[in-house]
């Protein structure tokens, strides 16, 4: 059955961008499991767009132009989907196709596909040289990520001066992204019996008051580049007390905090800011730390791309890889076909229109369309 599904894949015809969808959403490819879809990939770039140099490294896909073009724009997409909730089969409804991976985002990858085949197709037309990166576990822990892995390993395959992730984007362009920062608060107390809890000290109800603080707290909506970054703070884990023991005053406690920051700010300084609101704490410990990206409207290419889509421009909620390009001094936007609200749940779908309109804006600013 995967080989019958994968041959769909390898065979459906591009100019069906809506159908070429259904294909890859058939394809399973939950995190760490990408290898299939991967291969598809790959021997699909393979047969049809024979003028791009293609490199695999694990999971993950790198096809590039070298067509001597002054500058270069990478284009982006992960394979991976979240674990399934009863839509792992593709369901079409009219024009609007529902399964796993269908929003986020394997509408995103068919343009790609789509893209790579009109390029080769007419290389004369092509106004920048071309990267495609297919890459592995976007949706898993960090350290996992293939564009990580990329970079690390061959980071030459990924140079250019603009990119763009095919992130779902609901018909706008999403300029930059939110940082992350999780910290870890401790608290320590002394151990009695409940029946003389003066005789010990107790660490949850030490740590009740931070608590406190941080739930009143009211994150700030910052202005960058004239784009509103909603901030958000939340405790995210509490741990206390001895598992089965109610007769015991707790001597620790600890609980995670997460914060989303706007691109005014640098991870030292978001995680100090969460700092001042964890006064109090025994121990702090930084446990998770990703970089905000700039919007970069100013940007040559990025102020390009946004007036070939001729789409409203807004502020990214939450982290995406934009940021690792930024990291390395490279503008990036998420534009993408399909809604982010809806990404990750179970009526995940995407529309034909969504679709049509990436690969339009995007073989637009190639020169292909």
């Amino acid at each position: 059955m995967g080989r019958s599904l994968a041959s769909a894949a390898l065979e459906h015809d591009a100019a069906d961008l809506f159908g070429l969808t259904a294909a890859l959403v058939a394809v399973p490819s939950e995190s760490h499991h990408e290898a299939e879809l991967a291969g598809v990939v790959a021997q699909r770039l393979a047969a049809r767009a024979p003028s791009l140099t293609v490199d695999v490294i694990g999971a993950n896909v790198v096809a590039r132009t070298n067509f001597g073009n002054d500058r270069r724009v990478v284009l982006g997409g992960h394979l991976d989907t979240v674990p399934a909730n009863g839509n792992e089969v593709p369901r079409l409804d009219g024009d609007v196709l529902h399964g796993l991976g269908s929003t986020d985002m394997k509408g995103g990858l068919a343009v790609l596909l789509a893209l790579a085949e009109a390029i080769d197709a007419d290389p004369s037309r092509v106004r920048h040289d071309v990267t495609l990166a297919f890459y592995e576990c976007e949706e898993v822990a960090d350290r996992f990520n293939g564009l990580r892995r990329i970079f690390e390993e061959r980071a030459a395959l990924l140079d250019g001066e603009f990119a763009v992730l095919l992130e779902p984007t609901g018909g706008a362009v999403e300029a930059g992204c939110q940082g992350v920062v999780v910290l870890e608060a401790q608290f320590a107390g002394e151990r009695a019996h409940t029946a003389r809890p003066w005789m010990g000290s107790n660490a949850i109800h030490r740590a009740s008051e931070v608590l406190a603080r941080l739930a009143l707290h009211e994150s700030d909506v910052v202005d960058v580049d004239g784009l509103q970054y909603r901030e958000s703070l939340q405790v995210v884990r509490i741990e206390g007390g001895i598992a089965g023991k109610f007769n015991v005053v707790p001597d620790a406690c600890t609980f995670a905090v997460g914060r989303r920051f706007a691109p005014k700010y640098d991870e030292a300084e978001a995680a100090n800011q969460v700092r001042a609101l964890l006064d109090g704490a025994d121990e702090i410990e930084v446990l998770q730390s990703q970089p905000a990206a700039a919007p970069n409207l100013a940007d040559p290419l990025v102020a390009e791309f946004v007036a070939t889509a001729g789409l409203p421009v807004r502020s990214k909620l939450g982290w995406t890889d934009v940021a690792r390009f930024a990291s390395r001094g490279v503008p990036a936007v998420n534009f993408g076909p399909g809604d982010p609200e809806i990404a990750h749940t179970a009526g995940e779908h995407v529309t034909r229109e969504s679709i049509e309109q990436a690969y339009g804006v995007l073989s637009r600013f190639l020169g292909v369309a």
